[in-house]
């Protein structure tokens, strides 16, 4: 056993040996020699007590694939370092050039620490600042105290950057800014390729220009074809307009635009707010298309409209100062004095008028207006008048199963402090009126003329005044046919009526 062991011990002494030879020369191939190429006059510094050497005049290194220049230096061979002053330059191959007035080179670690008017030259860019760590093995560049980068038309300046020359990166941190002739770029934290010259942020950004402000704290800018992608709390604000998303996508050439998630589309000028969760939007002629949730409103000091559709899009009109909206299929409208319904409607700033498609429905209060066809026109964001169209009716409710009914070709409604107040009838003017007595309706009256118009009053039928000679019946309550009670075609559409904003999204057929 003790023969085994020495011999064991044998073995592993000559494993540590070769081990260590490996090592050592792994450590002689990484740490190779600094060379001196060339120097006018080489002198020894006896006083430092380095055994440094002093070059002067045209002084050259070379170390692995970098030549290095400068008028004058002091080489430490022992610690494989230089201290070098005056025309700093080096040069690693083709690609990559650095200047400067001082450096400190160390052999070992392959860092320039260059210092006073500093220079990094490569085929896309220059760097210029004061202070500039070079690691040459890893072609990586870092400034602490400003910099300033050229690159096509981009000036990009900051606090503090970090060079990569091999993936033609820079990083950028403190104070970071893009100066170009068509916009100015603002941001905490940036990165910039200079091949693909796409700016990317991971901070809170500004970008500025003559036609619009932008701002996200994610994203990035391909400063060479105009095309960004905007994230996080990203807005664009341009004239009186603001477009706000989780996500923005824009083409600034072609002033066109995508959106996603939480989209506000802000018109201050028209007092119109517009949300959903996707939309395509266009600067000129100005198009913003939203769907999914979208919702379009119009504000004033004293109420808002709110209307749902599947689909809303806004577009300018021939002045391009006025907006038309449009919204299609299952809209639904919110108003604290008139709700609605429709398939389709359209909405004109110009002349301030709704015009509801297919089986539209209005409510005010506690009448429901009905036809094939419906035009509400507003007056200081208030309903003015409403033109109905074909198979027209004035629904409201006598009691829990009784109607009072107002029907007719056509028909128009005038409205007073947001009340209906007047409807006129033109054409098959028909009426059902149940005549109350002390809170108990004791009579059905029905009536027939041509043209009609009925007054309202308390949102109560007060007066009705035939204009051409009517045919009317007066039916005491318990002898009025249950048949003759409803109109052909009579349609109640009480669910269908929101009751408050949040249910504009729920579509009911009835």
């Amino acid at each position: 056993m003790l023969i085994r062991f020495k011999y064991f011990n044998k073995i592993f002494l000559r494993l540590i040996l070769i081990l260590n030879w490996i090592n050592c020369t792994v450590i002689a191939q990484e740490k190779k020699q600094i060379e001196i190429l060339h120097a006018n006059t080489i002198e020894f510094d006896k006083n430092s007590g380095t055994n440094a050497k002093k070059l002067k005049g045209n002084v050259q290194f070379k170390h692995e694939n970098a030549i290095m220049y400068c008028d004058s230096a002091y080489f430490y061979s022992e610690k494989n370092f230089i201290d070098a002053f005056g025309n700093i330059r080096i040069h690693q191959g083709d690609t990559l050039h650095l200047f400067g007035e001082l450096l400190k080179y160390d052999g070992n670690t392959k860092i320039a620490r260059v210092r006073n008017h500093v220079k990094l030259i490569d085929k896309e860019s220059t760097l210029t600042t004061e202070y500039l760590d070079f690691k040459i093995a890893e072609d990586i560049g870092n400034y602490i105290n400003g910099g300033k980068i050229v690159n096509g038309e981009n000036t990009l300046t900051s606090e503090i950057g970090y060079y990569y020359a091999k993936q033609k990166m820079f990083y950028y941190r403190k104070n970071v800014v893009i100066n170009n002739p068509k916009y100015l770029i603002k941001s905490d934290t940036l990165k910039y390729n200079t091949v693909s010259k796409i700016a990317y942020f991971f901070g809170p950004t500004n970008i500025t220009s003559k036609e619009d402000f932008i701002y996200c704290e994610n994203g990035w800018y391909n400063t060479s074809t105009n095309i960004s992608q905007f994230n996080k709390n990203a807005y664009l604000k341009s004239n009186k307009q603001l477009l706000k998303g989780d996500s923005l996508y824009y083409e600034r050439d072609n002033g066109i635009g995508k959106a996603f998630k939480n989209i506000w589309l802000i018109d201050s000028s028209q007092q119109v707010i517009i949300t959903g969760n996707y939309a395509r939007y266009r600067e000129k002629p100005e198009y913003a298309m939203i769907t999914d949730s979208s919702v379009f409103m119009n504000y004033n000091d004293k109420d808002t409209m709110y209307v749902h559709a599947d689909t809303l899009v806004s577009v300018t009109d021939s002045t391009g100062k006025e907006k038309i909206v449009r919204a299609y299929f299952h809209v639904k409208i919110f108003k604290q004095d008139m709700q609605g319904k429709c398939d389709s409607l359209s909405y004109t700033t110009a002349d301030s008028t709704i015009r509801l498609f297919h089986l539209p429905v209005l409510w005010s209060d506690e009448n429901q207006l009905t036809s094939n066809y419906i035009e509400l026109h507003m007056a200081n964001k208030k309903p003015n008048t409403a033109d109905l169209y074909g198979n027209c009716f004035i629904i409201s409710m006598a009691d829990s199963n009784k109607f009072n009914q107002i029907k007719g070709r056509n028909m128009i409604g005038f409205f007073k402090d947001n009340e209906l107040y007047k409807v006129a009838v033109f054409g098959n003017g028909q009426t059902i009126y149940f005549a109350p007595e002390k809170n108990e309706i004791i009579g059905m009256n029905k009536a027939e003329s041509s043209d009609l118009i009925i007054f309202i009053e308390k949102r109560k039928i007060k007066k009705i005044e035939f204009l051409t000679k009517p045919s009317a019946i007066l039916y005491p309550i318990i002898k009025a046919p249950a048949e003759e009670q409803k109109f052909r075609d009579f349609k109640w559409y009480t669910k269908s009526r929101p009751d408050n904003k949040d249910e504009i999204f729920f579509w009911q057929d009835e």
